[in-house]
């Protein structure tokens, strides 16, 4: 029974998250109800990281083991064409060995957070950012990022539904800057991690938003962190804004 390992692009704006739900739309149940159309057979997929409601991917990651051995070119064509007209597509598709695993084979996830840091709100983007109207100090915000880079306890950044067994994460990375394109109104956050708890790229996002409003100091986010209190963050920041960018692997995942 052959594996395939999946690259995936979604806008997560239609669905209820990646998850399979009995009612409503999901990207995993939207991909699986393609692989039987094209296949015939159930498949059941697993993903590099399960993303929530309205939080979109550019380099979703995902296993699937069918039958027969297809093509991959015909598997990654044929998925295309039953996922029209869904905002789904599934951009490579290869055969790996079935020790690999898309969840317990990942070595780092990266994630991007879009913040669009002017009055006039978004014409194009609405669903991929969010709006800030008052002025940004992205230095500022990057300084604060810098507190929590590192091993630590994020049971102030995590959601009270979060089912990790543990709260301690290391962050790799949490770079904050001014987009180098048009008027700059876009601040980028990008994160890097090998797992992170729920919520807690917008958790940390909405916290760092308040430092470079100048509400919060660097300190503060020192301060926060080690009182694992989510009760001191700040707003959990809107969905729409955040991105699965990427997954790493070692070279037998790649």
């Amino acid at each position: 029974m052959p594996r395939y390992k999946l690259v995936i692009e979604y806008d997560g704006a239609p669905f209820c998250g990646w998850q399979r739900q009995a009612d409503d739309p999901t990207v995993q149940g939207a991909i699986e109800a393609a692989v039987l159309r094209f296949s015939g057979q159930p498949g059941r997929l697993t993903c590099a990281g399960r993303t929530d409601a309205g939080v979109h991917a550019i380099g979703q990651v995902a296993h699937l083991d069918l039958d027969r051995e297809w093509r991959t070119d015909t598997v990654r064509d044929a998925l295309n064409a039953h996922l029209r007209p869904q905002p789904v597509a599934i951009l490579s598709a290869e055969i790996v060995p079935d020790t690999f695993d898309a969840r317990h084979s990942a070595i780092r996830r990266h994630y991007r957070y879009r913040i669009l840091n002017r009055r006039s709100p978004a014409a194009l983007t609405r669903a991929h950012v969010w709006q800030v109207p008052w002025a940004l100090d992205a230095d500022a915000m990057h300084a604060a990022a810098q507190r929590l880079v590192g091993r630590h306890d994020f049971s102030a950044f995590r959601a009270a539904e979060c089912q990790a067994k543990s709260p301690v994460r290391t962050l790799e990375r949490l770079d904050v800057a001014r987009a180098t394109m048009g008027l700059h109104a876009e601040i980028v956050v990008a994160a890097s991690a090998r797992s992170f708890l729920h919520h807690q790229v917008r958790a940390m996002v909405g916290t760092l938003m308040l430092a470079g409003s100048g509400r919060l100091s660097p300190d503060a986010l020192s301060d926060i962190l080690a009182s694992g209190d989510k009760r001191r963050c700040g707003p959990l920041a809107p969905a729409a804004g955040l991105t699965f960018v990427r997954v790493d692997y070692d070279e037998i995942g790649k």
